[in-house]
């Protein structure tokens, strides 16, 4: 005999307003760990989600298509990592503030994403890159 599915009692709604990217970007709280490649990678890839949430939120109010929109978590995804590549190479930079360090990296264009295995690719990755900087711009400082 099949058992009925007990219904739920959590508010559905609420948990999305509170997390308006969760449906693009599922694993965000996991991306640290995924980047990590050293213990002190944990601390400034959590500062690293946590910049990046305000535009995900900013991505989620916009009339963008669900996949649009997952595409852009996904080139934050690459960002992140190419941010604790960065750390790696260059350990000076773990003194800058992660706010700072991102800008400073999206002034420049972007990073070149170590793993990209097209020109469509790049394009995508460049174009959330170009739309992240002009976010953090029009933030208030």
């Amino acid at each position: 005999m099949a058992r009925k599915a007990k219904p739920t009692t959590v508010n559905q709604t609420v948990a999305v307003e509170q997390a308006p990217w969760l449906p693009y970007c599922q694993h965000l709280e996991e991306w640290p760990q995924n980047w990590m490649g050293l213990p002190e990678d944990l601390l400034p890839g959590q500062q690293i989600v946590e910049y990046f949430k305000p535009f995900l939120i900013h991505l989620s109010h916009q009339p963008l298509s669900r996949r649009t929109i997952r595409k852009h978590g996904n080139n934050l995804w690459v960002l992140g990592g190419e941010i604790i590549r960065d750390l790696h190479e260059t350990p000076a930079l773990r003194k800058m503030p992660i706010e700072r360090l991102v800008f400073d990296l999206l002034s420049e264009g972007g990073p070149l994403p170590y793993h990209c295995d097209s020109e469509e690719e790049l394009r995508s990755f460049e174009s959330t890159c170009r739309k992240f900087r002009r976010f953090l711009q029009q933030q208030p400082r």
